[in-house]
């Protein structure tokens, strides 16, 4: 009852127009955070109960309780504090909330939040079940704090970047081990980073080149690993890879070939969920990268758009990217999840569920 599984997803869900209600009354002060979390609870009861009416093995809350699929965790840690910025995020067609995690103090992962989160959805695991847990990676919380707009004040409590690393570290070791005191086994790493390095285009914008992708790669691929380490026995910690996922739009483009050998060959994950919806993301050569032991999500369906894929043509891809990895250490999902942010894609809940019906019936027809 490990991670990946045959068909898979990657976490997030859309938000019930309810719950979107819920939250935007409970931050204009017409209900309470108590009020707010029965609506949370109880839509995230329903997308339990649906995910096991189509058979899928892993639960989740499916994000209901974030408004990033990133930055509630790095809130939730102590010594980092939300923060507005002067502008959002651009995407392609679409920017951000302008908002960012800010350091005011030395940071830990005592008693984050996000382990009674989990522990809400473990109650709901049976036999045929079992309850994943998402948080940001380490490398996104560095680069994250890096952001020039309050780097001096980040500064100010982390003049030096190894302690302020090292502090990283040990907080995801705390949060970790919580999880697993919790009775988490699945835990996924959601790591954007590396797909800006992969962007070539971006590279003139970060002043990268080879010899610096180089440096980079090996101080993120250290810091995650040193997380990593923690992991403790027969716990899974697998990673997602994606170019960005807001409001169906995208953050960068381009193959995996400039990151591969880092990411894929070096990065102690037990499997990489990775984005292969469209021809931004390249081809499956960069997969030869891959250890033998390890297993490859293909994200062949998009979460980004309605209409359902070419089953037949799905299949295909699938049988091509096993000559890259051995059909037995390949799985099936959604690119990313359907609202990485609370705003969603663009897209119904009734097609999001077919997406995933999809989703089951290839794997089951490509795996028996």
């Amino acid at each position: 009852m490990n991670a990946p599984f045959r068909f898979d997803y990657v976490g997030s869900f859309l938000r019930p127009r309810q719950l979107k209600q819920a939250r935007e009354d409970c931050e204009a002060g017409k209900i309470s955070h108590e009020e707010l979390k029965e609506v949370e609870d109880r839509h995230i009861v329903e997308l339990i109960g649906k995910l096991k009416e189509l058979g899928y093995p892993v639960i989740t809350d499916g994000e209901f309780r974030r408004s990033w699929w990133h930055m509630d965790f790095f809130w939730g840690l102590n010594g980092i504090e939300k923060r507005n910025t002067k502008a959002g995020l651009r995407f392609h067609d679409e920017v951000t909330k302008a908002e960012t995690a800010v350091i005011y103090d030395r940071i830990s992962g005592t008693d984050h939040p996000f382990i009674d989160h989990y522990r809400f959805v473990k109650q709901f695991e049976d036999d045929n079940t079992v309850a994943k847990q998402t948080i940001p990676a380490p490398a996104q919380l560095l680069v994250q704090l890096r952001l020039p707009e309050y780097m001096e004040q980040n500064r100010s409590v982390y003049p030096d970047d190894e302690e302020l690393k090292n502090d990283i570290v040990k907080a995801y070791h705390q949060v970790i081990r919580d999880l697993y005191d919790a009775g988490c086994r699945n835990l996924q790493f959601d790591d954007c980073t590396w797909t800006l390095y992969a962007d070539r285009k971006m590279w003139p914008v970060f002043g990268i080149n080879e010899e610096k992708l180089k440096r980079i790669a090996q101080e993120e691929i250290d810091l995650n690993n040193r997380a990593l380490a923690a992991k403790p026995e027969g716990m899974v910690i697998n990673t997602h890879v994606c170019r960005g996922n807001f409001q169906s739009t995208y953050a960068s483009e381009g193959a995996y070939d400039p990151i591969a050998p880092y990411l894929f060959a070096l990065e102690d994950v037990d499997a990489f969920y990775l984005e292969y919806d469209d021809a931004r993301s390249g081809g499956f050569e960069p997969l030869r990268f891959v250890p033998e032991n390890k297993k490859v999500v293909l994200g062949l369906i998009t979460s980004k758009r309605g209409e359902l894929e070419d089953k037949d043509r799905i299949i295909e891809r699938i049988h091509e990217a096993a000559e890259f990895v051995p059909l037995e250490n390949l799985c099936l999902s959604p690119q990313c999840g359907f609202a990485s942010t609370e705003e969603g894609n663009k897209l119904t809940e009734e097609q999001q569920w077919k997406k995933l019906k999809l989703i089951k019936e290839i794997a089951e027809e490509v795996w028996k």
